[in-house]
Order: structure tokens, then C-alpha cells, then sequence
């Protein structure tokens, strides 16, 4: 029987729907974690602090990460992109700047757990603000250029989601910042002073490091072989279990940030079960 749809090289229907319902697990289960921690920090008003708006915009470009990824999904069902090319832009697009900004949020959120512990002196709102736009901006700035021509969106190896394509040459400055630069950055921000750190809190600031370098340390390393080597040498399966668990961070990031810091978990616990919020005692020494 004929199918309306070809399938990608190296790719059957059962690798097709496998991919699927993965990127179902990983986008509703990371769009309604996020969606609570959103939800929580717009609804109690005692969690309307600096530190807290920087966790709430890392929320906000994680649960856009989950749309994008339902997006591959549902095609991943249907087994062929169905919005056509101007489609496939457009979801790359929205998925680089979901990336950009939230390892770039991670990078602020380990300044300033550094700044905090170390100096004892709260981010101020004029700070937060400031670093958040800039953030955003600078996500958009780095997205936009694949669309004028630094760089190019193109499909994955299996044809239902669209990125950055890291398989072609001549943009190795582009793929370098992205892909090396920002995941670095934030284990390097609270590892100076790690002693500092450790006494001073009860944060275990070895897992936001392995968090980050299981989800995005293969993915990383992927972009680097592409820019010494032929990529399409590597299996498409392979290429894709890679993105694929890059997109598992939004849930790492709900329970090591939003979850992890006392006040947010309280708030959210109030969200819930409606009992009254109050700000725990190590929250307000701070």
C-alpha cells in the first residue's frame, strides 16, 4: 500500500512514533512544570522578588523549548513536516531562541547564587530587569542571523523538527558561541569560590553542572565534530537521540531551580493547597 510520505534515511515508522512519544513525554511533562512555576510566580505575590523573575524568564524560554518540541512531535506522528518550508524557518527560529535564553538564564541564575552567598547582598530589581532584556535581545540578535544568512536553518535527519544546521562548513565562529561558549558558562560563574559556596549553603552545586552536561554535553560535542568532520558519517539516529536529550533540560531545570529554591517551593505549595505563604527564615537573612 502506497504511503503519503516518504521516510528519512535510516528511519522506520516504529523509529518515527518512538521519537514521537518521546518528544510528547518530554514537552507536556516540561510545558506543565513550567506552566506551575509561571503560574506560581504571576500568582503569589511574595515570590515577586529579583532573583525569583530570573527563575520565571528561565520558565518562560524552557515551556517555549516544550511548544517547540510538540511541534516535532505531532509531525513525528504524521511522519512528514507538514507547515512547508517558511514553517520549518519559523520553528527553528523560535527553538534557537528558547536554547539561547534559557543557558544564558542559567548562566545568571549561577552569577547570582555566587553574588548572594558570597557578598550577602540581594540582586536588585534594576539589575534583574536590565540582564533579563539584554538576555532576550541578545537571543533574538543570534537567531535572526540564520535568516540573513550567517548560518542556516534546515531540517533534522528526521524531517519532522528544524534547527541549526551544524552539518554544513563556513559558519564555525556562529557555531562556536552558542554551542561552546554559553554551556560553559554557567558551571564556571559558582565554581570559583566553591568552597565559599559549600559552606555558606546547602545547595548542591555539583548537579546543576551534571544536569547540564547530560543534557547538553553530547549536543555540544556534536556541533564540535561537525566542524572538523563530515556529520552525516554519524548515524541520523544518533543525531537525533542527541537533540532529543537536550530537550529533556526544562524538567531538569524545574526541579534544580523553581522546585529547588526553598521560597519557590513554598510558593508553589500555596498555588496548590492554598495554605498561606511565608518566607522561610534562611530566605530572609539573606
Amino acid at each position: 500500500m502506497d504511503t503519503p510520505y516518504i521516510l528519512p534515511e535510516g528511519f522506520t515508522d516504529f523509529d518515527m512514533y518512538t521519537f514521537g512519544c518521546a518528544l510528547v513525554v518530554e514537552g507536556l511533562s516540561g510545558f506543565l512544570l513550567n506552566f506551575l512555576s509561571i503560574l506560581s510566580f504571576l500568582s503569589i505575590k511574595d515570590l515577586q522578588t529579583p532573583n525569583n523573575f530570573v527563575l520565571f524568564n528561565l520558565a518562560v524560554a524552557d515551556i517555549s523549548l516544550n511548544v517547540n518540541g510538540l511541534f516535532a512531535a505531532y509531525a513525528s506522528f504524521l511522519r512528514y513536516w507538514p507547515y512547508g518550508p517558511e514553517g520549518c524557518q519559523v520553528h527553528a527560529f523560535h527553538g534557537m531562541v528558547a536554547v539561547l535564553a534559557s543557558i544564558s538564564f542559567l548562566g545568571v541564575v549561577a552569577w547570582d547564587r555566587y553574588h548572594e552567598y558570597c557578598t550577602r547582598q540581594k540582586l536588585p530589581w534594576t539589575t534583574a530587569v536590565t540582564v533579563v532584556v539584554i538576555i532576550w535581545l541578545l537571543a533574538v540578535f543570534w537567531s535572526v542571523l540564520p535568516l540573513k544568512g550567517w548560518g542556516e536553518y534546515d531540517f533534522e535527519p528526521l524531517k519532522t523538527c528544524c534547527t541549526l544546521d551544524y552539518s554544513k562548513g563556513g559558519w564555525y565562529a556562529y557555531s562556536l558561541c552558542p554551542s561552546v561558549h554559553l554551556p560553559v558558562h554557567p558551571p564556571v560563574c559558582p565554581s570559583v569560590p566553591m568552597k565559599t559556596l559549600i559552606s555558606l549553603s546547602s545547595f548542591n552545586t555539583k548537579l546543576p553542572l551534571m544536569a547540564l552536561m547530560f543534557c547538553w554535553g553530547p549536543y555540544v560535542l556534536l556541533c564540535m565534530f561537525a566542524m572538523v568532520k563530515n556529520v552525516n558519517l554519524l548515524s541520523p539516529k544518533l543525531r537525533m537521540i542527541l537533540p532529543l536529550l537536550a530537550k529533556t533540560s526544562p524538567v531538569f531545570h524545574f526541579f534544580l531551580y523553581a522546585f529547588g529554591s526553598e521560597s519557590y517551593r513554598a510558593g508553589i505549595w500555596q498555588l496548590l493547597t492554598g495554605e498561606i505563604f511565608s518566607v522561610p527564615e534562611t530566605e530572609k537573612k539573606k
